[in-house]
């Protein structure tokens, strides 16, 4: 057996092939792989001097070939991330000559895919299992693809996002040929793979970026002091965090603004201890330990306020802020920062994290906003801890009053993942701003739709005869919604029973429907301006300036000339167009998250034409609904474009009065 380091390019260079052998499983990478995949390569293609990235072994064994065929060698483990690599490569290749790049197309082609002077099978560097086989073939042969599988879906989710981040091919792939590493293990003849491919696939839990670290730590402290020493310092922190020891090593060594990848947090702590006392790291990982557990669970805190602050923090994830704010609790720890200043700093991020949820700001770039910013604040000459927080928080994407404001009213709050949890909160802190002295407790509450999320005939005669568009609009607004203890019994009941439970109930919120005789979407408008004011006290913009957003102006008597989606500008010349080319956008680029659109927007789009009014069809052949206000069509583009994660900045249209 002979293992080495090596980059993938070389693996796969030259005149050979690998085969992928009888007894492994097909292709089976799905969307969690291929994202994990697709992010790190977009990190690497962003950093100005990239470091190798490992992506874990391949094992091959040589075996026969016939004089006149290529090198081969059974691919023993190692086919999901390789075939991957292959699938994207082909992509690249396709993409490239769609734009005319030829030569760079037919460089990948010639070196990476085929050997392009060898026939019939020997023709292909990675032949699959036999179920994957024709598919995969077709792909490298540019030919139309087979019904999908798990290699064309593949395919076609990197061909999303390739179009979506508009990342230049050529940049990706040089990234992959020069940055990506694996260990190569090649087995000898004699060697059983079946043996060997069970031993790697066994049952036995696999060494955790953890487990190396307590072992190099523990080699490097004298072996009369290893008992002592991880029962001091080692077992706590493993009692104490468990599985998530090793995302706790990471955010410690990210506290001083480096960025660590979860597959280098071996390699990176080994660079940070070098040759310098290992003990004296061990300590200081072990104090900071301390700290990420009251992170993780603030009950573990003593100081009341500290505590519940905490607690807020936790309930929207935070966990990108927690390499900053182990920064911070060791000054609180030590008295460089009191009690009140810890608070208020905590305060500051729920802020900030709070009004970016609600403006759906991005956030890919949060990993990069906080581990360089406890040193940024240190750098700064004047001002407390707490105001130059606040001012360097400010110009990261930090919503003004009046965008804050007008998402809070017109957004889709309610939804799946954390999206509820996240309202519940909102809701819960519009409810604490009145200040009771005996708070109603919320653990037993529930969010309750004040206009059902089923509508019954009453709901419908209500509402008009714009019932529809109003339900698929309003729904999940703020405006319509509060918390009750009576969510079974409130169910789909008419707004007068509501309105009765809801004149009985303690809480704030729920005086507001006390002298209210209707509920449509003038009502729910009206309380989505008061409650957003309200917001507004509660999480107080904390910036210099406060200049005005216009993004949600009422757009009625304009005409659209442009629309921008992910930099690409399409020509339109109305509303109508503004959402045909948003909704075809959306089904190219997220097939399946288009299909939930219709569940939740049966009155904008649907496959059956009858149901609506007037129409134009996609290019998918569903249908959209086009007899629309164009304020209509903006709120829904707005839901509809933040239902698939994108943001306003990457939906831009260009009107004229």
């Amino acid at each position: 057996m002979n293992a080495s380091e090596t980059k993938l390019q070389p693996i796969i260079e030259g005149t050979k092939q690998y085969v992928v052998p009888l007894f492994q499983r097909s292709y089976s990478w799905d969307k969690k792989e291929w994202e994990i995949l697709w992010n790190d390569l977009i990190e690497l293609s962003e950093m100005e001097n990239p470091r190798d990235h490992f992506i874990g072994s391949i094992v091959t064994m040589p075996t026969t070939s016939v004089p006149e065929g290529v090198a081969k060698y059974l691919l023993i483990d190692g086919q999901q991330r390789l075939s991957t690599i292959f699938i994207l490569l082909t992509l690249l290749r396709d993409q490239l000559t769609k734009i005319q790049q030829n030569e760079l197309a037919e460089e990948i082609n010639n070196t990476l895919l085929v050997n392009p002077y060898k026939k019939e099978s020997d023709h292909y560097k990675l032949l699959p299992t036999q179920v994957d086989r024709a598919s995969f073939k077709k792909l490298i042969d540019s030919e139309p693809i087979l019904p999908e599988d798990k290699v064309t879906e593949a395919y076609k989710y990197f061909e999303r996002k390739v179009k979506q981040s508009n990342i230049d091919c050529q940049t990706l792939q040089k990234v992959i040929s020069s940055y990506l590493s694996v260990v190569s293990i090649v087995l000898d003849p004699e060697d059983n793979p079946h043996l060997v491919f069970e031993s790697l696939n066994a049952k036995g839990r696999p060494l955790t970026q953890s487990d190396l670290i307590r072992n190099y730590f523990f080699m490097r402290i004298h072996i009369n002091d290893q008992e002592n020493v991880y029962s001091d310092y080692w077992k706590p922190m493993q009692e104490g965090l468990g599985d998530n020891l090793t995302e706790f090593i990471r955010h410690y060594l990210m506290r001083t603004g480096s960025k660590v990848k979860q597959s280098d947090v071996y390699l990176s702590l080994k660079e940070l201890v070098g040759q310098e006392d290992a003990l004296n790291h061990l300590k200081n990982l072990s104090r900071f330990a301390e700290y990420y557990q009251k992170l993780l669970c603030p009950d573990n805190e003593t100081n009341l306020g500290v505590r519940k602050a905490l607690q807020r923090i936790n309930r929207i994830e935070v966990t990108t802020a927690y390499p900053f704010l182990l920064n911070c609790y060791d000054d609180y720890a030590q008295t460089k920062i009191s009690d009140d200043d810890f608070i208020e700093i905590l305060k500051v991020i729920e802020n900030f994290m709070i009004r970016r949820f609600v403006c759906n700001v991005p956030t890919n770039q949060l990993n990069k906003i906080f581990p360089p910013l406890y040193t940024s604040i240190n750098n700064k000459e004047t001002g407390s801890f707490v105001d130059k927080l606040k001012g360097i928080l400010q110009s990261k994407g930090y919503p003004k009053d009046s965008e804050f404001k007008a998402r809070l009213q017109d957004s889709n709050l309610y939804g799946t993942g954390d999206r509820a949890r996240k309202t519940k909160i909102i809701l819960e802190s519009i409810e604490e701003s009145y200040n009771h002295k005996e708070q109603v407790p919320f653990e037993e509450l529930t969010i309750e739709h004040v206009m059902p999320q089923t509508l019954t005939e009453w709901w419908q005669d209500h509402l008009g005869d714009d019932w529809g568009i109003i339900h698929d609009l309003h729904l999940h607004t703020l405006g319509n919604l509060t918390l009750t203890a009576y969510n079974p019994e409130l169910s789909n009941d008419d707004f007068e029973n509501k309105r009765i439970r809801f004149t009985e109930s303690h809480l704030e919120l729920n005086k507001y429907f006390v002298d209210k005789l209707s509920w449509n979407k003038e009502d729910i408008l009206s309380r989505a301006n008061f409650l957003a004011e309200k917001a507004l006290e509660v999480w107080p913009y904390f910036g210099d300036k406060n200049y005005e957003y216009n993004g949600h102006a009422d757009v009625t008597g304009t005409t659209p000339q442009a629309l921008w989606i992910l930099g690409q500008k399409f020509s339109v010349n109305s509303w109508r167009d503004v959402l045909e080319q948003t909704t075809n956008t959306i089904a190219e680029l997220e097939p399946d998250k288009f299909e939930q659109l219709i569940q939740q927007f049966p009155r904008f789009i649907g496959r059956d034409k009858k149901k609506f009014r007037a129409i134009r069809e996609l290019k998918n052949g569903a249908f959209i609904e086009i007899n629309l206000s164009a304020q209509v069509i903006q709120k829904f583009c707005f839901q509809a474009i933040e239902a698939i994660e994108l943001t306003t900045d990457e939906w831009q249209v260009e009107t004229i009065e």
